[in-house]
């Protein structure tokens, strides 16, 4: 089912991306998440001859200039893999800052990203700044020709892999009744593979999202040249919080991809499973299960649907962007708890990725802000703050 949303244009990116991670991403997932391996460059290569990493880039500098709506397509289909590299190109479409560039660097860059040359890591969140980012105390202060930042991140995905990083400090102190401003946005050039001089990291252990490693990081009297400020100074929480409704339609898509992957494993495998002389799908226990988690994939996905054709044409919907993530991330939970439940006792094991998209699911509902946060801001808007 697709709904009215699908032109033949439509179909044909995502067969192209349904084909190509049956073939390309699945296996190395099956094979790598059991691993916690990274992913490997050749796929990284391979996702970026298909386009993927410059489908919202602009044609001129070398993108497929599509919408969100294709964006979130393609992620479906590639988290149906693995979630990890669904993720991985929103370190090309959706960073903050590149906007902010002048045209010449921009020009220069640009098409590098469309690429795949050029991926970026976002270090936001602390430790006691997450969903409260006016809560941020990394500081950054003006010596002569550079910046010197000062202080830790958390939650730095992608942090050793990337070729840059965007790092929001506090630059000002903040009027007391405007915690978000005095924040500025710093873009920091590095070496893939590694953490500049200076700057020091440590993988954060997680019990999924492998694929790649999400860092805790330490700036230590951190020096960067004066024009590694993205834009103006001051201006870096809304650096931060631009362009939320893709990243929000973006996630309820890499939920959906889980969810699906969860209900595809699971009824092929109710279909093979045999108890009491029957395949389990026999059961009406299981054939409802199977119906019910149909059902809110369906859901979800139309629902997603709607808010990416809202974002692509120009309409403000940050009231329904925090509904699909909501919605998409919660049913992605159950019907990968679900997933699990038909597998039984095989799905308790790593032999099986239904316990890889339960691990997985479970994250979609905490970052990119948390299903409580999502609630506040749906009930803020219909209620008023």
């Amino acid at each position: 089912m697709t709904g009215s949303y699908m032109t033949e244009d439509r179909r044909m990116i995502q067969a192209q991306a349904r084909e190509f991670t049956l073939r390309e991403v699945l296996p190395v997932a099956n094979k790598l998440d059991p691993e916690k391996g990274d992913i490997p460059m050749s796929l990284r290569e391979k996702m970026a001859e298909m386009g993927y990493f410059g489908i919202l880039i602009d044609e001129e500098y070398g993108g497929l200039g599509l919408g969100v709506f294709e964006y979130c397509l393609v992620t479906e289909e590639l988290a149906r893999g693995w979630m990890s590299v669904a993720s991985l190109i929103a370190r090309a479409n959706n960073l903050p800052g590149m906007e902010k560039l002048s045209p010449e660097r921009r020009a220069e860059l640009m098409p590098r990203v469309a690429r795949g040359e050029w991926l970026g890591a976002f270090a936001l969140s602390e430790p006691n700044a997450g969903s409260d980012v006016a809560n941020i105390a990394c500081r950054a202060r003006r010596d002569g020709d550079e910046w010197v930042i000062h202080g830790n991140k958390y939650w730095c995905t992608f942090a050793d892999g990337a070729d840059y990083l965007v790092v929001i400090a506090r630059t000002s102190a903040p009027p007391p009744e405007k915690k978000h401003k005095g924040l500025s946005a710093f873009m920091i050039p590095k070496k893939r593979g590694e953490l500049p001089a200076g700057l020091h990291g440590a993988p954060i252990p997680k019990i999924g999202y492998f694929g790649w490693k999400t860092w805790e990081l330490s700036f230590d009297e951190f020096r960067v040249p004066a024009d590694a400020l993205l834009g103006e100074e001051g201006d870096g929480f809304y650096l931060a919080t631009q362009g939320l409704e893709k990243a929000r339609a973006h996630t309820a898509a890499r939920a959906i991809g889980l969810a699906r992957g969860a209900f595809e494993d699971a009824m092929a495998y109710a279909q093979e499973r045999e108890q009491f002389g029957a395949p389990i799908t026999q059961f009406q226990s299981i054939r409802f299960k199977l119906a019910q988690m149909a059902t809110e994939i369906e859901a979800a996905r139309q629902l997603n649907y709607h808010v990416c054709t809202q974002i692509d044409s120009g309409g403000r919907c940050d009231l329904e962007a925090s509904m699909t993530k909501l919605f998409a991330t919660e049913m992605a939970e159950r019907v990968t708890s679900e997933g699990l439940q038909i597998h039984g006792g095989a799905g308790y094991t790593t032999l099986h990725a239904a316990e890889r998209h339960w691990r997985d699911a479970r994250l979609t509902k905490i970052f990119e802000g948390t299903s409580e946060i999502q609630q506040r801001i749906i009930s803020d808007r219909l209620l008023g703050k």
